[in-house]
Protein backbone atom coordinates (compact mmCIF):
# COMPACT_ATOMS: atom_id res chain seq x y z
CA UNK A 1 0.00 0.00 0.00
CA UNK A 2 1.66 3.16 -0.95
CA UNK A 3 1.32 6.14 1.49
CA UNK A 4 -0.31 9.65 0.67
CA UNK A 5 -1.14 8.42 -2.61
CA UNK A 6 -5.11 8.08 -3.98
CA UNK A 7 -5.58 5.80 -7.17
CA UNK A 8 -8.84 6.85 -8.39
CA UNK A 9 -10.81 4.69 -11.38
CA UNK A 10 -13.34 5.99 -13.43
CA UNK A 11 -16.30 4.10 -15.12
CA UNK A 12 -18.59 5.34 -17.68
CA UNK A 13 -18.86 8.31 -19.40
CA UNK A 14 -16.35 11.48 -20.05
CA UNK A 15 -19.07 13.47 -17.75
CA UNK A 16 -18.20 11.26 -15.01
CA UNK A 17 -14.46 11.88 -16.20
CA UNK A 18 -14.26 15.36 -16.02
CA UNK A 19 -15.74 15.15 -11.83
CA UNK A 20 -12.72 12.65 -11.68
CA UNK A 21 -10.45 15.31 -13.06
CA UNK A 22 -11.55 18.31 -10.50
CA UNK A 23 -11.06 15.57 -7.37
CA UNK A 24 -8.03 14.64 -8.67
CA UNK A 25 -6.87 18.61 -8.74
CA UNK A 26 -8.56 19.47 -5.17
CA UNK A 27 -6.43 15.91 -3.95
CA UNK A 28 -3.49 17.02 -5.83
CA UNK A 29 -3.81 20.40 -3.85
CA UNK A 30 -4.17 18.92 -0.41
CA UNK A 31 -0.73 17.41 -0.79
CA UNK A 32 -1.44 13.83 -2.67
CA UNK A 33 0.25 12.11 -5.59
CA UNK A 34 -3.02 10.91 -7.34
CA UNK A 35 -3.15 8.31 -10.50
CA UNK A 36 -5.78 7.64 -12.87
CA UNK A 37 -6.92 4.03 -13.97
CA UNK A 38 -3.75 2.93 -12.65
CA UNK A 39 -2.64 -0.93 -13.82
CA UNK A 40 -2.57 -2.08 -10.64
CA UNK A 41 -4.31 -0.30 -7.58
CA UNK A 42 -2.11 -0.18 -4.32
CA UNK A 43 -3.11 3.54 -2.76
CA UNK A 44 -3.87 4.96 0.15
CA UNK A 45 -7.10 5.94 -0.68
CA UNK A 46 -8.94 4.70 -3.58
CA UNK A 47 -12.09 6.40 -5.17
CA UNK A 48 -14.38 4.66 -7.74
CA UNK A 49 -16.63 6.57 -10.02
CA UNK A 50 -19.36 4.53 -10.80
CA UNK A 51 -21.99 4.33 -13.56
CA UNK A 52 -25.15 3.49 -13.43
CA UNK A 53 -27.20 3.58 -16.75
CA UNK A 54 -27.68 0.86 -18.10
CA UNK A 55 -26.91 -2.78 -16.63
CA UNK A 56 -24.02 -3.34 -18.20
CA UNK A 57 -22.26 -0.42 -16.87
CA UNK A 58 -23.88 -0.95 -13.22
CA UNK A 59 -22.22 -4.77 -13.30
CA UNK A 60 -19.17 -3.05 -14.33
CA UNK A 61 -19.25 -0.94 -11.75
CA UNK A 62 -20.07 -3.61 -8.62
CA UNK A 63 -17.44 -5.82 -10.40
CA UNK A 64 -15.13 -3.09 -9.50
CA UNK A 65 -16.06 -2.22 -6.11
CA UNK A 66 -16.24 -6.17 -5.12
CA UNK A 67 -12.41 -6.71 -6.64
CA UNK A 68 -11.43 -3.35 -4.64
CA UNK A 69 -13.51 -4.45 -1.59
CA UNK A 70 -11.24 -7.88 -1.34
CA UNK A 71 -8.10 -5.43 -2.18
CA UNK A 72 -8.89 -3.98 1.14
CA UNK A 73 -9.34 -6.94 3.25
CA UNK A 74 -5.91 -8.53 1.99
CA UNK A 75 -4.78 -4.91 2.88
CA UNK A 76 -3.30 -3.91 -0.63
CA UNK A 77 -5.35 -0.97 -0.82
CA UNK A 78 -6.16 1.85 2.27
CA UNK A 79 -9.52 3.37 2.66
CA UNK A 80 -12.28 2.68 -0.39
CA UNK A 81 -14.85 5.40 -1.04
CA UNK A 82 -17.78 5.53 -3.82
CA UNK A 83 -19.45 8.14 -5.88
CA UNK A 84 -20.98 8.56 -8.91
CA UNK A 85 -24.17 7.27 -10.74
CA UNK A 86 -24.14 3.78 -9.07
CA UNK A 87 -24.20 4.96 -5.75
CA UNK A 88 -26.34 8.14 -6.13
CA UNK A 89 -29.16 5.80 -7.19
CA UNK A 90 -28.65 3.19 -5.11
CA UNK A 91 -26.97 4.91 -1.96
CA UNK A 92 -28.80 2.61 0.58
CA UNK A 93 -28.77 -0.47 -0.84
CA UNK A 94 -24.69 -0.13 -1.53
CA UNK A 95 -24.24 0.37 2.10
CA UNK A 96 -26.55 -2.08 3.18
CA UNK A 97 -24.73 -4.99 0.85
CA UNK A 98 -21.14 -3.42 0.45
CA UNK A 99 -19.96 -2.61 4.44
CA UNK A 100 -16.15 -2.89 3.00
CA UNK A 101 -16.76 0.35 1.48
CA UNK A 102 -15.35 3.21 3.88
CA UNK A 103 -17.95 5.78 2.42
CA UNK A 104 -20.56 6.64 -0.43
CA UNK A 105 -21.33 9.48 -2.36
CA UNK A 106 -23.66 10.21 -4.65
CA UNK A 107 -23.07 12.28 -7.92
CA UNK A 108 -22.95 15.99 -6.29
CA UNK A 109 -21.21 15.14 -3.19
CA UNK A 110 -18.19 13.74 -4.10
CA UNK A 111 -16.86 16.99 -3.02
CA UNK A 112 -16.83 16.14 0.62
CA UNK A 113 -14.16 13.15 0.42
CA UNK A 114 -12.12 15.66 0.58
CA UNK A 115 -13.71 17.27 3.80
CA UNK A 116 -14.52 13.83 5.54
CA UNK A 117 -10.46 13.11 5.02
CA UNK A 118 -9.82 16.11 6.98
CA UNK A 119 -8.42 17.98 4.40
CA UNK A 120 -9.86 21.88 2.71
CA UNK A 121 -12.17 21.85 -0.49
CA UNK A 122 -10.74 24.55 -2.52
CA UNK A 123 -13.40 26.72 -3.21
CA UNK A 124 -10.89 28.62 -6.08
CA UNK A 125 -10.03 25.30 -7.77
CA UNK A 126 -13.35 23.97 -8.53
CA UNK A 127 -13.33 24.49 -12.20
CA UNK A 128 -9.84 23.31 -12.27
CA UNK A 129 -8.75 19.30 -13.37
CA UNK A 130 -6.04 17.57 -13.51
CA UNK A 131 -6.19 16.30 -17.44
CA UNK A 132 -6.40 12.64 -17.77
CA UNK A 133 -6.49 12.69 -21.24
CA UNK A 134 -3.67 13.53 -23.73
CA UNK A 135 -2.57 17.20 -23.06
CA UNK A 136 -3.83 18.17 -26.40
CA UNK A 137 -8.08 17.90 -25.55
CA UNK A 138 -9.97 18.07 -23.27
CA UNK A 139 -14.11 17.05 -22.20
CA UNK A 140 -15.66 21.25 -21.32
CA UNK A 141 -18.91 19.39 -19.43
CA UNK A 142 -21.45 22.46 -20.16
CA UNK A 143 -24.46 20.85 -17.95
CA UNK A 144 -25.59 18.18 -15.62
CA UNK A 145 -29.15 16.49 -15.38
CA UNK A 146 -31.82 16.42 -18.17
CA UNK A 147 -35.16 17.47 -18.66
CA UNK A 148 -36.30 14.98 -21.15
CA UNK A 149 -38.59 12.15 -20.74
CA UNK A 150 -37.72 9.07 -22.61
CA UNK A 151 -39.25 6.08 -21.15
CA UNK A 152 -36.35 4.07 -21.42
CA UNK A 153 -33.78 6.78 -19.67
CA UNK A 154 -32.78 6.13 -15.96
CA UNK A 155 -30.42 9.51 -15.97
CA UNK A 156 -33.43 11.95 -14.91
CA UNK A 157 -33.67 10.03 -12.02
CA UNK A 158 -29.87 10.05 -11.08
CA UNK A 159 -28.74 13.75 -12.37
CA UNK A 160 -32.23 15.65 -11.77
CA UNK A 161 -33.02 18.20 -13.94
CA UNK A 162 -31.07 19.85 -16.56
CA UNK A 163 -28.67 22.53 -15.10
CA UNK A 164 -26.56 24.93 -17.23
CA UNK A 165 -23.20 25.97 -16.05
CA UNK A 166 -22.96 30.39 -16.91
CA UNK A 167 -21.42 31.52 -20.30
CA UNK A 168 -19.10 33.01 -18.60
CA UNK A 169 -18.15 30.09 -16.59
CA UNK A 170 -17.23 27.89 -19.33
CA UNK A 171 -15.48 30.82 -20.86
CA UNK A 172 -13.49 31.44 -18.54
CA UNK A 173 -12.31 27.51 -17.72
CA UNK A 174 -11.95 26.80 -22.03
CA UNK A 175 -9.37 29.76 -21.70
CA UNK A 176 -7.49 28.52 -19.10
CA UNK A 177 -6.91 25.48 -20.64
CA UNK A 178 -6.35 26.64 -23.89
CA UNK A 179 -3.44 28.72 -22.39
CA UNK A 180 -2.62 25.42 -20.78
CA UNK A 181 -1.48 23.99 -23.93
CA UNK A 182 -5.05 22.21 -24.83
CA UNK A 183 -6.52 22.35 -28.10
CA UNK A 184 -9.17 20.36 -28.35
CA UNK A 185 -12.47 20.53 -26.56
CA UNK A 186 -15.25 18.34 -26.32
CA UNK A 187 -18.31 20.06 -25.55
CA UNK A 188 -20.52 17.78 -23.81
CA UNK A 189 -23.80 17.42 -21.23
CA UNK A 190 -26.84 14.82 -21.46
CA UNK A 191 -28.56 17.07 -23.67
CA UNK A 192 -26.18 19.86 -25.73
CA UNK A 193 -29.53 21.27 -27.36
CA UNK A 194 -31.53 22.39 -24.20
CA UNK A 195 -28.18 24.56 -22.70
CA UNK A 196 -29.12 27.86 -21.80
CA UNK A 197 -33.09 27.24 -21.58
CA UNK A 198 -33.12 26.85 -17.57
CA UNK A 199 -31.20 30.17 -17.05
CA UNK A 200 -31.39 32.20 -19.60
CA UNK A 201 -34.97 31.06 -21.02
CA UNK A 202 -33.51 30.43 -24.37
CA UNK A 203 -31.13 27.73 -25.79
CA UNK A 204 -27.85 29.45 -25.76
CA UNK A 205 -25.40 26.66 -27.46
CA UNK A 206 -24.97 28.69 -30.44
CA UNK A 207 -24.05 31.74 -28.50
CA UNK A 208 -21.44 29.85 -26.42
CA UNK A 209 -19.60 27.92 -29.46
CA UNK A 210 -19.41 31.36 -31.15
CA UNK A 211 -17.39 32.92 -27.89
CA UNK A 212 -15.72 29.70 -28.03
CA UNK A 213 -14.46 29.64 -31.52
CA UNK A 214 -12.90 33.62 -30.95
CA UNK A 215 -10.83 32.46 -27.91
CA UNK A 216 -6.95 32.53 -29.07
CA UNK A 217 -5.45 29.02 -29.17
CA UNK A 218 -8.73 27.02 -30.05
CA UNK A 219 -8.10 24.90 -32.40
CA UNK A 220 -10.90 22.25 -32.64
CA UNK A 221 -14.24 22.72 -30.70
CA UNK A 222 -16.56 19.28 -31.33
CA UNK A 223 -20.33 18.98 -30.16
CA UNK A 224 -21.24 15.65 -28.60
CA UNK A 225 -24.96 14.46 -27.40
CA UNK A 226 -27.52 16.34 -29.23
CA UNK A 227 -31.06 15.69 -29.19
CA UNK A 228 -33.22 15.58 -32.16
CA UNK A 229 -35.95 17.20 -31.37
CA UNK A 230 -36.84 21.02 -30.67
CA UNK A 231 -33.17 21.04 -32.08
CA UNK A 232 -31.16 24.72 -32.34
CA UNK A 233 -30.83 25.14 -35.64
CA UNK A 234 -28.99 28.94 -35.33
CA UNK A 235 -25.90 26.18 -34.41
CA UNK A 236 -25.52 25.00 -38.22
CA UNK A 237 -24.49 28.94 -39.62
CA UNK A 238 -21.80 28.99 -36.61
CA UNK A 239 -20.30 25.47 -37.53
CA UNK A 240 -20.29 26.52 -41.12
CA UNK A 241 -18.62 29.49 -40.43
CA UNK A 242 -15.98 28.99 -37.87
CA UNK A 243 -12.80 26.86 -39.07
CA UNK A 244 -12.20 25.68 -35.41
CA UNK A 245 -15.48 24.23 -35.08
CA UNK A 246 -15.48 20.67 -36.24
CA UNK A 247 -17.79 19.46 -39.39
CA UNK A 248 -19.36 16.61 -36.52
CA UNK A 249 -22.26 16.28 -34.39
CA UNK A 250 -23.60 13.41 -32.10
CA UNK A 251 -27.09 13.34 -32.23
CA UNK A 252 -28.14 9.95 -30.64
CA UNK A 253 -31.57 9.38 -32.64
CA UNK A 254 -32.06 5.84 -30.62
CA UNK A 255 -34.60 4.25 -33.59
CA UNK A 256 -36.83 5.74 -36.75
CA UNK A 257 -40.11 3.78 -36.73
CA UNK A 258 -42.99 5.91 -35.84
CA UNK A 259 -43.96 3.22 -33.12
CA UNK A 260 -41.28 2.71 -31.61
CA UNK A 261 -40.44 6.14 -31.37
CA UNK A 262 -43.74 7.34 -29.64
CA UNK A 263 -43.14 4.16 -27.88
CA UNK A 264 -39.92 5.78 -26.12
CA UNK A 265 -41.10 9.11 -26.02
CA UNK A 266 -38.85 10.84 -27.91
CA UNK A 267 -40.96 13.62 -29.29
CA UNK A 268 -40.20 13.56 -33.06
CA UNK A 269 -41.65 11.54 -36.01
CA UNK A 270 -40.00 9.69 -38.75
CA UNK A 271 -40.68 12.29 -41.01
CA UNK A 272 -39.02 15.13 -38.93
CA UNK A 273 -36.30 13.05 -38.30
CA UNK A 274 -35.49 12.17 -41.74
CA UNK A 275 -36.40 16.58 -42.54
CA UNK A 276 -33.78 17.19 -39.72
CA UNK A 277 -31.01 15.07 -41.12
CA UNK A 278 -31.34 16.18 -44.63
CA UNK A 279 -31.53 20.12 -43.39
CA UNK A 280 -28.06 19.21 -41.09
CA UNK A 281 -26.57 18.16 -44.01
CA UNK A 282 -27.84 21.21 -46.57
CA UNK A 283 -26.57 23.72 -44.31
CA UNK A 284 -23.22 22.16 -43.24
CA UNK A 285 -22.53 19.82 -46.72
CA UNK A 286 -19.58 18.17 -45.19
CA UNK A 287 -20.59 17.76 -41.38
CA UNK A 288 -20.14 14.06 -40.09
CA UNK A 289 -23.02 12.63 -38.22
CA UNK A 290 -22.96 9.99 -35.70
CA UNK A 291 -25.53 8.57 -33.82
CA UNK A 292 -26.63 6.14 -31.10
CA UNK A 293 -29.44 3.37 -32.04
CA UNK A 294 -31.26 1.14 -29.31
CA UNK A 295 -32.55 -2.64 -30.58
CA UNK A 296 -34.65 -4.08 -28.27
CA UNK A 297 -37.08 -1.87 -26.56
CA UNK A 298 -40.52 -3.45 -25.33
CA UNK A 299 -42.90 -3.53 -28.65
CA UNK A 300 -40.01 -3.66 -30.85
CA UNK A 301 -41.16 -5.59 -33.97
CA UNK A 302 -39.14 -7.42 -36.97
CA UNK A 303 -41.06 -5.05 -38.69
CA UNK A 304 -39.49 -1.95 -36.55
CA UNK A 305 -35.92 -3.46 -37.58
CA UNK A 306 -36.29 -3.96 -40.83
CA UNK A 307 -37.53 -0.23 -41.35
CA UNK A 308 -34.12 0.87 -39.00
CA UNK A 309 -31.55 -1.16 -41.42
CA UNK A 310 -33.18 0.38 -44.44
CA UNK A 311 -33.10 3.94 -42.71
CA UNK A 312 -29.56 3.37 -41.81
CA UNK A 313 -28.71 2.05 -45.54
CA UNK A 314 -30.42 5.12 -47.07
CA UNK A 315 -28.99 7.74 -44.49
CA UNK A 316 -25.50 6.38 -44.14
CA UNK A 317 -23.94 7.82 -41.01
CA UNK A 318 -20.37 8.24 -41.25
CA UNK A 319 -20.27 6.96 -36.97
CA UNK A 320 -22.67 4.95 -35.59
CA UNK A 321 -22.98 2.96 -32.53
CA UNK A 322 -25.56 0.60 -31.11
CA UNK A 323 -27.08 -0.98 -27.79
CA UNK A 324 -29.35 -3.07 -26.19
CA UNK A 325 -32.48 -2.25 -24.41
CA UNK A 326 -31.78 -2.28 -20.62
CA UNK A 327 -34.84 -2.76 -18.19
CA UNK A 328 -33.79 0.19 -15.63
CA UNK A 329 -36.53 0.21 -12.85
CA UNK A 330 -38.03 3.42 -11.70
CA UNK A 331 -38.28 4.31 -15.80
CA UNK A 332 -41.42 4.67 -17.50
CA UNK A 333 -40.40 1.78 -19.99
CA UNK A 334 -39.99 -0.15 -17.00
CA UNK A 335 -43.16 0.63 -15.19
CA UNK A 336 -45.17 0.99 -18.38
CA UNK A 337 -43.73 -2.14 -20.46
CA UNK A 338 -42.88 -5.98 -20.07
CA UNK A 339 -39.33 -6.62 -21.50
CA UNK A 340 -39.99 -10.23 -23.13
CA UNK A 341 -37.52 -9.74 -26.15
CA UNK A 342 -34.49 -12.26 -25.17
CA UNK A 343 -31.13 -10.74 -24.58
CA UNK A 344 -30.04 -13.16 -27.67
CA UNK A 345 -32.95 -11.67 -29.83
CA UNK A 346 -31.36 -8.17 -28.84
CA UNK A 347 -27.74 -8.63 -29.68
CA UNK A 348 -28.57 -10.20 -33.08
CA UNK A 349 -30.30 -7.03 -33.69
CA UNK A 350 -27.57 -4.89 -32.52
CA UNK A 351 -25.35 -7.17 -34.96
CA UNK A 352 -27.17 -6.64 -37.75
CA UNK A 353 -27.04 -3.36 -37.46
CA UNK A 354 -22.84 -3.09 -37.14
CA UNK A 355 -22.17 -5.25 -39.65
CA UNK A 356 -24.44 -2.93 -41.88
CA UNK A 357 -22.19 0.17 -40.10
CA UNK A 358 -19.05 -1.38 -40.94
CA UNK A 359 -19.68 -1.58 -44.99
CA UNK A 360 -21.31 1.63 -45.05
CA UNK A 361 -18.27 3.51 -42.73
CA UNK A 362 -15.65 1.38 -45.16
CA UNK A 363 -16.90 2.89 -48.66
CA UNK A 364 -17.37 6.13 -46.92
CA UNK A 365 -13.77 5.86 -45.31
CA UNK A 366 -12.71 4.84 -49.33
CA UNK A 367 -13.86 7.82 -50.55
CA UNK A 368 -11.71 9.93 -48.51
CA UNK A 369 -8.96 8.58 -50.07
CA UNK A 370 -6.42 11.07 -52.06
CA UNK A 371 -7.94 13.56 -49.84
CA UNK A 372 -5.55 15.52 -47.57
CA UNK A 373 -6.76 15.99 -44.37
CA UNK A 374 -5.50 17.62 -41.36
CA UNK A 375 -4.88 15.25 -38.47
CA UNK A 376 -3.84 15.79 -34.92
CA UNK A 377 -1.51 13.03 -33.46
CA UNK A 378 -2.98 11.61 -30.17
CA UNK A 379 0.08 9.12 -29.50
CA UNK A 380 2.34 6.60 -30.77
CA UNK A 381 2.79 2.91 -30.99
CA UNK A 382 5.78 0.11 -32.77
CA UNK A 383 4.88 0.71 -36.03
CA UNK A 384 2.45 3.65 -36.26
CA UNK A 385 1.43 7.68 -35.05
CA UNK A 386 -1.21 7.52 -34.32
CA UNK A 387 -3.79 10.80 -35.12
CA UNK A 388 -7.45 11.73 -36.00
CA UNK A 389 -9.02 14.00 -38.26
CA UNK A 390 -11.61 17.01 -37.33
CA UNK A 391 -14.04 14.39 -38.62
CA UNK A 392 -13.69 11.77 -35.46
CA UNK A 393 -13.54 12.16 -32.08
CA UNK A 394 -11.72 10.47 -29.61
CA UNK A 395 -12.20 7.19 -28.27
CA UNK A 396 -15.24 6.69 -30.20
CA UNK A 397 -14.24 7.07 -33.91
CA UNK A 398 -11.55 6.06 -36.45
CA UNK A 399 -7.94 6.59 -36.14
CA UNK A 400 -5.87 8.19 -38.86
CA UNK A 401 -2.78 5.96 -38.91
CA UNK A 402 1.06 7.41 -40.19
CA UNK A 403 3.58 4.75 -40.74
CA UNK A 404 7.09 5.52 -39.02
CA UNK A 405 9.10 4.57 -41.45
CA UNK A 406 7.26 6.98 -44.23
CA UNK A 407 7.87 10.06 -42.21
CA UNK A 408 9.92 12.09 -39.96
CA UNK A 409 9.24 12.48 -36.30
CA UNK A 410 6.03 13.58 -35.43
CA UNK A 411 4.95 15.28 -31.91
CA UNK A 412 1.63 14.14 -30.09
CA UNK A 413 -0.68 16.51 -29.95
CA UNK A 414 0.30 18.62 -33.29
CA UNK A 415 -1.54 19.67 -36.18
CA UNK A 416 -0.58 18.10 -39.89
CA UNK A 417 -1.52 17.84 -43.04
CA UNK A 418 -2.23 14.26 -44.24
CA UNK A 419 -2.42 12.49 -47.39
CA UNK A 420 -4.58 9.87 -46.86
CA UNK A 421 -3.31 6.38 -49.12
CA UNK A 422 -6.04 3.75 -47.91
CA UNK A 423 -8.33 2.87 -45.50
CA UNK A 424 -9.37 -0.42 -43.58
CA UNK A 425 -13.00 -0.43 -41.60
CA UNK A 426 -13.30 2.56 -39.83
CA UNK A 427 -9.43 3.20 -40.26
CA UNK A 428 -7.39 5.50 -42.43
CA UNK A 429 -3.99 5.23 -43.12
CA UNK A 430 -2.17 8.11 -44.95
CA UNK A 431 1.19 10.65 -45.09
CA UNK A 432 2.46 13.50 -43.99
CA UNK A 433 2.51 16.06 -46.62
CA UNK A 434 4.01 18.85 -44.62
Amino acid sequence: MRKNQVDIITLGCAKNLVDSERLMMQFKANGYHVRHDPERVSAEVVVVNTCGFIGAAKEESIATILALAEAKKKRRIGQLFVMGCLSERYLKELEAELPEVDRFYGKFDWQRIISDLGFAYRNNLSNDRVLTTPQHYAYVKIAEGCNRTCAYCAIPIITGKFVSRPIEEILREVETLAQNGVKEFQLIAQDLTFYGKDIYKRVRLADLVEQMAQIPNVKWIRLHYAYPHQFPMDILPVIRRYNNVCNYLDMALQHISDPMLKRMRRHITKSETIELIKIIRQEVPNIHLRTTLMLGHPGETEQDVEELITFVEQTRFEHLGTFAYSDEEGTYSSLRYNDTILQEEKQRRVDRIMSLQQGIAAELNEKKIGQTLQTIIDGEDEHFYIGRTEYDSPEVDGEVLIAKSESSKLKIGEFYDVKITASENFDLYGTVTK
